[in-house]
């Protein structure tokens, strides 16, 4: 596939594979002047597109979208990264093929890119300290996949095992494992006490990355429940507080406000759109946990939630958790970007003010 001519309007289409991926290039008129594919490798890539006159290339996210769209950059191109969970043009169209995929992105860019709801990628030491904390929760995951595993076989031969921590989970559950199990189950506990330890060393990695190298994180720990883990990766999963002018639209961003469908005087109560990185939204959900248990300390978000769940219903102390997560995402931005000093009841004593206030006006108006 030759390469474009220099001072030429291009618009590429770049709709990529694991091994290969498929170009469509547009010209200033909406005509397909080349199509190809190139390999999915920096060096192929390189070389296709360096030398280029600057050109608007879309691609949509992907496994191989992030690494893609920084060498796309660096050669000197305009990239659009398109949200593909809202390309219904493209995956679900009768149609689909990877050259009409890229045929469709190249057109939809060059008309108008905001169509393609275009998102950001993290920088790339951003996107390295958050694959820590992915590790961890796919360790956190598996080591959770096992224990079900001991409890369900114990539970099968009439037997159960005693409520324990993960952590204390091999040591008791050796001692109480039925004999006909044990020769069964003793290399899974062995296998659990080492993603303890895996764990457990993941964790003191990244509590040295937030003192060392995400100072900001510190704010974020002024609530009780977040911790370091749920304070770092609200931070690499943001980025930047500047990145959202209001704390409100936070919320959204991390799929914890209901969806919408309305039309014409329908208005139908949806749940929340759980779009966003959801492993930030399951933390925030476990603090929210915290906040709404039995030894979380008095605040306004612990009222807050405790008041939802105190109105009834079937799904009411589901409602009050997410709701309190969704707004401890908004108050953890409004520390990070205000830099303020956490109040937990900040509502009752600024009534409180406020009430002194009014009751030292009427004073001196009787006076």
């Amino acid at each position: 596939m030759e390469k474009p001519s220099k001072g030429a309007q291009m618009t590429v289409g770049l709709d990529l594979g694991d091994r290969f991926s498929h170009v469509v290039v547009l010209d200033g008129e909406g005509q397909v002047v080349e199509e190809g594919r190139v390999a999915t490798r920096e060096a192929a890539l390189r070389q296709r597109f360096s030398g280029c006159s600057p050109m608007r290339i879309a691609l949509e996210t992907g496994t191989h979208s992030p690494w893609v769209s920084r060498v796309l950059k660096d050669c000197g191109h305009e990239v659009v990264v398109a949200n593909s969970r809202k390309l219904r043009l493209i995956y679900e169209n009768p149609s689909k093929d990877d050259r009409v995929d890229a045929l469709y992105l190249a057109r939809v860019a060059r008309v108008e890119p905001a169509l393609l709801s275009p998102v950001e990628h993290r920088a790339e030491t951003v996107q390295k300290d958050l694959a820590l904390l992915r590790s961890r929760d796919a360790l956190v995951s598996a080591r959770t996949q096992l224990i079900n595993h001991v409890r369900g076989l114990v539970k099968s031969v009439g037997s159960r095992l005693p409520a324990c921590s993960s952590r204390s989970f091999p040591k008791k559950v050796s001692e109480k494992t039925p004999d006909s199990l044990r020769a069964g189950l003793l290399p899974v506990l062995d296998e659990i006490a080492s993603l303890n330890d895996r764990i457990k060393q993941l964790e003191r990695q990244l509590q040295i990355l937030c003192n060392e190298s995400y100072p900001q994180t510190k704010l974020l720990r002024q609530v009780t429940g977040v911790g370091p883990i749920t304070s770092l990766a609200f931070v690499l999963t943001l980025e930047s507080p500047q990145r959202f002018p209001k704390s409100r639209t936070v919320g959204a961003f991390l799929g914890l406000v209901p969806g919408r469908k309305q039309s014409g005087g329908s208005d139908p109560q949806r749940r929340i759109t759980k779009q966003g990185d959801r492993c930030m939204r399951r933390l925030l959900v476990n603090a929210a946990h915290y906040s709404l248990g039995p030894f979380g300390p008095d605040s306004d978000l612990r009222r807050f939630g405790l008041k939802i769940a105190s109105r009834g219903g079937k799904n009411a102390k589901k409602r009050a958790i997410v709701a309190v997560a969704r707004k401890l995402a908004v108050l953890l931005h409004h520390l990070w970007r205000c830099a303020e000093v956490y109040e937990p009841l900040y509502q009752e004593n600024h009534k409180a003010g406020r009430r002194g206030k009014v009751a030292r006006a009427l004073a001196t108006v009787g006076n």
